[in-house]
């Protein structure tokens, strides 16, 4: 069922004549609304909107390395001009825009923020075009980056939102500075992941790799998808067999944190 951010989002794509603006810049789409869009530095801050009593200030931090990830900042911040209007909100950072649905709980005002990101991914990934782009193709770190490409988004937010619609059983860990922050998985997936919340991700895991080589990309292409033993990262019950699966992991070493996708083909 559509959430009231999504539906907030394609409201304004139709009202606005757009299918996607995959291709327009967040400045001219932002000022199209009746705000304002600026980038420069912002410390300790990847975004945030101000309310004036005449125009909304949209403002990107301009230290942040890829356009993708400015793009979604802005499409965030414009969630909040369109559903927050009358509430007093922090400024955004990183851990804003990598929740998901049943935790943000972690965050201070993690409705809001889960609802920005809800709206952004819908605003830059439109479901009807996403899924007619996702649907029925072998998952994988290059079906990923297809879709990142397509939309111009980030691999970590192209992620969360393939996630969304659960069109592949995968399990995702969200690790911040070496512990596992969070983690949720596909209901399909029939696994349960061990006790690792807020503790070192496993020693032979792919995330543990990335850590240890500070989060640079370690692997590329094809080979992101490494191979793994189930007991990696699921506890094994005594009838379960330590099959194959495989683990891809989205480092970010600007910020120390570390998306690791795990499935089983």
């Amino acid at each position: 069922m559509k959430t009231n951010a999504c539906i907030q989002a394609q409201n304004l794509l139709a009202e606005h004549g757009f299918e996607e603006i995959t291709d327009l810049g967040m400045d001219l789409f932002v000022s199209g609304l009746g705000a304002m869009y600026v980038e420069e530095e912002i410390p300790n801050c990847d975004g945030k909107i101000i309310f004036g009593s005449k125009i909304a200030v949209i403002k990107v931090n301009s230290k942040i390395q890829f356009l993708e990830r400015k793009r979604f900042v802005a499409a965030h911040e414009i969630g909040h001009l369109v559903m927050h209007r009358s509430i007093q909100l922090p400024d955004d950072t990183f851990t804003n825009f990598n929740i998901i649905s049943g935790m943000e709980r972690e965050l201070k005002n993690g409705k809001q923020e889960l609802e920005a990101n809800e709206f952004a991914s819908e605003l830059l990934m439109p479901e009807d075009i996403f899924l007619k782009e996702a649907k029925g193709k072998r998952f994988s770190p290059l079906l990923i980056k297809h879709l990142s490409e397509r939309f111009n988004t980030s691999l970590t937010a192209t992620v969360f939102r393939y996630f969304q619609f659960d069109l592949h059983p995968v399990c995702l860990v969200f690790i911040e500075n070496g512990k596992v922050k969070y983690w949720k998985k596909s209901d399909e997936l029939k696994v349960w992941l061990g006790d690792f919340t807020k503790l070192s991700p496993p020693v032979n895991s792919v995330a543990m790799e990335y850590i240890e080589n500070n989060y640079v990309f370690v692997y590329t292409l094809e080979e992101k998808a490494q191979t793994i033993n189930k007991s990696t990262w699921f506890t094994l019950n005594e009838d379960d067999t330590d099959t194959i699966f495989y683990e891809y992991c989205i480092p970010t070493r600007r910020y120390k944190t570390i998306l690791s996708i795990i499935w089983e083909d």
